[in-house]
């Protein structure tokens, strides 16, 4: 059935929640099937583009699609009548709903919005990251974005939002308080802040934030190794770049090998996952997609690895999508080991895609292989030491600590890379010249 559209450039991501897997965004306008006129009202001609994407690209996960009644249901969702474009978004989450997939679902235009913002790598806000305290319930402040107005402005970790722009936070869930701090660049919006038993008056004026996607530093192992430290936090706009200079800056400063933390990473753009492989990689394949017309999109290595010294992976079950795909390319390939919890296990590829009135929606179209053929999806990638990190500890260990002597999983992702560094001195020691010994090609200097 021919289907008559424009497309705008694609954009591929992978993640889950907000991102929800692989995708690709792309604004289309489309005609009914069978080349009929267009549907002019509004709400339906949305419903009618979300129908098309589902029929021309969904890939079965459940066998509870099929092309027949698919068409039915279209039928009877376009002979009722809409009456605005609320009525027509229920209509739609109703009709993907049918099919049963999670991954699968509509995003009104401030939802699809939101997305957009989580994966460009900037935001026009004030640089504050939030969480909500398990215990009081209460809007705190994890910390200040370098360089934001809000660090600008002496926001501190720990200070409790009690209020924005004169509204009460009580009851008030992160996302809800996301979306009254964050806005136009220029505006200004005022925090009531609770710092020691006192309550602080902050206005600030909003400004267009770069988010990091790489904190890095170096640690020191007892022995004196030196170990450089990556925690990759999104697959976001910057992460490649993020990557290549953290990694580009522990090269210069001599570390001896790497720990890659990728815990609790929900995944982002797919580009980047395979980009950020192959500043591991050398050679090897890194992912291959295959959609439900046989297609098969494999990337590979490009031999421009940005370094080669001994890697471990940190994984847990937050590790999802773009974070398993980096993985199993680095395990598949050997050339990292994987310390942790087995990962999440989404294998799934979503098309994610902006409808004419600004709305959005994500469609399972393929799913993905590691490089050995693994379809890891309900599976997940099972690490190769592993190490479980406790409830009590999970809630005591702060965003500080991880990577630190404090961090459980870290110690033993450390004792294991230090471990891979004494293997691989093992041979060359083995080799020298031992005084008494018949060791005679080392002797002689003949053995390479």
């Amino acid at each position: 059935m021919a289907i008559g559209r424009s497309r705008a450039s694609l954009i591929v991501l992978v993640g889950v929640g907000a991102c929800a897997a692989t995708a690709v965004m792309a604004r289309e306008v489309v005609t009914a099937p069978g080349g009929s006129a267009r549907i002019t009202d509004s709400p339906k001609e949305v419903m009618d583009q979300a129908w098309q994407i589902v029929f021309r690209d969904y890939l079965p996960i459940n066998g509870k699609y099929t092309p027949d009644e698919w068409r039915q249901l279209r039928r009877e969702v376009l002979a009722k009548s809409y009456g605005s474009n609320k009525e027509a978004y229920e209509a739609i989450r109703g009709m993907l709903a049918s099919l049963d997939d999670p991954y699968t679902r509509f995003m009104d235009p401030r939802e699809f919005k939101e997305m957009q913002i989580d994966t460009s790598g900037e935001l026009s806000g004030v640089g504050i990251q939030l969480s909500l305290d398990k215990e009081t319930k209460q809007l705190v402040v994890v910390s200040p974005i370098d360089g934001s107005p809000a660090s600008k402005a002496g926001v501190q970790p720990k200070d409790v939002i009690t209020a924005i722009d004169g509204k009460s936070t009580k009851g008030m869930s992160t996302e809800d308080a996301v979306k009254l701090i964050r806005g136009q660049a220029g505006t200004t919006v005022n925090l009531t802040l609770k710092r020691k038993g006192q309550l602080l008056e902050v206005p600030l004026t909003r400004e267009r934030i770069e988010l990091h996607a790489v904190d890095s530093q170096i640690n020191t192992t007892p022995d004196g190794l030196k170990v450089g430290y990556i925690r990759l936090k999104q697959f976001n706009a910057n992460a490649t770049k993020d990557m290549r200079v953290a990694l580009q800056d522990l090269e210069a400063k001599g570390v001896q090998g790497y720990v890659l933390d990728l815990r609790s990473n929900p995944g982002g753009l797919l580009m980047a996952s395979v980009e950020i492989a192959r500043q591991w990689l050398n050679e090897g394949t890194i992912v291959s997609t295959k959609t439900r017309s046989g297609i098969t999109d494999v990337k590979r290595a490009t031999g421009r690895a940005l370094t080669t010294k001994p890697l471990v992976v940190l994984v847990n079950e937050g590790s999802a999508s773009a974070s398993e795909i980096l993985s199993g390319a680095l395990q598949d390939n050997k050339r990292a080991v994987l310390v942790g919890q087995k990962t999440f296990g989404k294998g799934l590829v979503q098309s994610v895609r902006g409808l004419s009135d600004g709305s959005g929606m994500t469609v399972t179209i393929a799913k993905y292989l590691t490089p050995s053929g693994r379809d890891i999806h309900k599976h997940g990638i099972d690490p190769d030491v592993p190490a479980r990190m406790s409830e009590v500890e999970a809630q005591r260990l702060r965003l500080e600590d991880l990577g630190t002597r404090k961090d459980s999983q870290y110690r033993v992702a450390e004792s294991t890379l230090v471990k891979k560094l004494e293997t691989a001195k093992t041979p060359a020691l083995d080799r020298a010249y031992q005084p008494g010994s018949a060791n005679l090609p080392a002797a002689l200097g003949t053995q390479r």
